[in-house]
């Protein structure tokens, strides 16, 4: 054991190993610091050690624990596109093969799990005999008894067997087709008649939520014990995947769950993060905050993820400033109320210009915004209008320090503007807006125009990706390696603009369509409309 897991404060016993308990390894493709914050990997860890029909091993890219010589499963927990690389490589150090197809049954079924793979696990498909769509409370015990259940038969048995689990998708089960290698699908059909032609995420619908297994000084957030609040958000804004993918909107039970987890976590800490879309929005956040306010709590350093703008008030702010916050952040979007129709994010700019006073009056220093540039509909002069309400903003609360963060919009799988592409004006947009803001004093905090056309390129992409994934990997991790890689496949697959740039017709097969989300399609057609019905008018001739 390295000193880094020995600093590790555990809030969950392991048991005992069984004599023939599955071999597993459960990786992050990413470095300790940053995989052990993963609130996701954490539980699903825990979950697993406590169970004494399986033996687990940790593994990151830079630490890993005793790993066993020949592990029945190995599984990812995969939360960023660009993760993809640390994956092979750790396929790679375990010596197995990368492609399932190459796999005997020799060789570990490699799961995978995560937002990104419950999303569109397409791109990467080929890595992976088991994918794990939606919520692990409910997908692991099923997983883990149904491979008891078929743990000594050949890999082909194993495939079949699992593929019959709800949640369980397995990729080699499924063929694509298309009109052409740089043509649209046409269809997507299991390679037979007893494999589900649909497979459905799976919700857990509990009011117990996850909370920290184990808190130390190595995590990126040093010493923190994350609670998670609530899960997927009732806001609905049509981009957004965090709400979209997760739906039904649930809430943490204050005295069954919220309560319990952190007085057990404050035992070894006194450091809180409170997790979720939209945390503010929890019925009884204002029990919450009571319950924190108490003495015994004094010490405590709070933090918050984002929260709705319209629930910050002084009391809120008292509270954090108490709790050793300085800061508080609100995603807004635009200051153009008819991009915010579109997005349908429910808020007013008057009601923004009052979280910012109330974050002030209430001792917070900082306040931080995230915004959008090149949302589908969106004109210049929507930019214009965002920039006159940073201005409003610094002026209504003068000497509360203001950044506002702002990324490219990149269309997500099962969100009603997946068939939009990436504005080409988006990079532009960006700088003028970057021009004008610094002027006025105000930190602009833009994310990589590059980096976004390749997230939308891997959201937004399909299995002729593999081939292209695997030549940037050694090609190196910038956009120039991905261009490069599809002029050499030229004619293998669809150009670049097809996936990040091009709308797509909502007639098309998209890539995720047989992987059934929380909303159906007509569902989301119906919201695409909603928005559209926001657009600009086009001018007359």
């Amino acid at each position: 054991m390295t000193a880094v897991f020995s600093a590790e404060r555990l809030l969950f016993t392991p048991a005992a190993s069984q004599s023939d308990a599955i071999a597993t390894v459960f990786a992050f493709p990413n470095d300790y610091t940053v995989g052990i914050t993963s609130l996701g990997y954490q539980v699903v860890w825990a979950t697993l050690a406590m169970r004494s029909d399986m033996r687990v091993s940790r593994l990151f890219m830079d630490v890993h624990e005793p790993l066993p010589t020949q592990p029945e499963l190995v599984g990812f927990s995969l939360s960023w596109e660009l993760d993809y690389v640390n994956v092979l490589t750790l396929l790679e150090r375990l010596e197995v093969p990368l492609h399932a197809s190459d796999r005997t049954d020799e060789h570990p079924l490699v799961f995978g799990g995560g937002p990104v793979l419950t999303a569109n696990p397409e791109p990467f498909a080929a890595f992976f005999d088991v994918i794990l769509l939606g919520d692990g409370e409910t997908l692991l015990d099923d997983f883990i008894k149904a491979y008891q259940q078929v743990r000594r038969a050949d890999r082909a048995t194993q495939l079949r067997h699992l593929a019959q689990v709800p949640g369980i998708y397995i990729p080699s089960l499924y063929r694509f087709t298309y009109d052409d290698p740089q043509g649209v699908i046409t269809s997507i059909q299991p390679i037979s008649s007893d494999i589900p032609a649909i497979v459905e995420k799976q919700t857990y619908r509990g009011n117990v939520l996850s909370a920290s297994t184990v808190v130390t000084e190595k995590a990126a957030w040093e010493n923190i014990y994350m609670v998670e609040v609530v899960r997927s958000c009732p806001e609905m804004c049509r981009f957004c995947l965090a709400s979209y993918l997760t739906l039904p909107f649930r809430t943490a039970s204050l005295e069954a769950s919220l309560i319990p987890a952190i007085e057990r976590g404050l035992t070894v800490t006194n450091r809180l993060g409170l997790l979720g879309a939209s945390v503010t929005q929890h019925p009884e956040f204002e029990a919450l905050l009571d319950h924190l306010s108490q003495p015994q709590f004094d010490d405590v350093r709070l933090s918050l993820s984002s929260v709705r703008t319209n629930t910050v008030t002084q009391k809120l702010a008292e509270t954090l400033v108490k709790h050793d916050s300085r800061s508080i952040t609100i995603a807004v979007e635009s200051g153009s109320d008819r991009l915010r129709q579109i997005i349908n994010k429910k808020l007013t700019n008057d009601e923004i210009i009052q979280a910012a006073v109330n974050a002030k009056a209430g001792g917070l220093s900082a306040l931080k915004l995230y915004g959008m540039a090149g949302v589908p509909g969106e004109v210049p002069e929507d930019l214009d209008q965002t920039v006159s309400m940073l201005r409003d903003i610094k002026r209504a609360a003068p000497g509360l320090r203001l950044t506002y963060g702002c990324s490219t919009f990149t269309p997500k799988a099962h969100t009603p503007f997946q068939w939009f592409g990436v504005n080409t004006d988006a990079e532009k947009r960006l700088k003028t807006l970057q021009k004008q803001l610094r002027s006025q004093g105000i930190d602009f905090r833009p994310e990589s125009y590059n980096w976004s056309v390749i997230q939308t390129l891997i959201s937004r992409g399909d299995r002729r990706l593999t081939p292209l994934l695997e030549l940037t990997r050694h090609y190196g991790d910038s956009l120039g390696s991905y261009r490069r890689a599809f002029k050499e496949l030229q004619n293998q697959l669809p150009p670049l603009d097809y996936y990040v740039h091009q709308s797509w017709s909502t007639e098309q097969v998209l890539p995720w369509d047989h992987l059934k989300g929380p909303l159906p399609k007509p569902t989301l057609l119906k919201h695409l409309e909603s928005a559209k019905e926001h657009f600009p008018q086009p001018a007359l001739v």
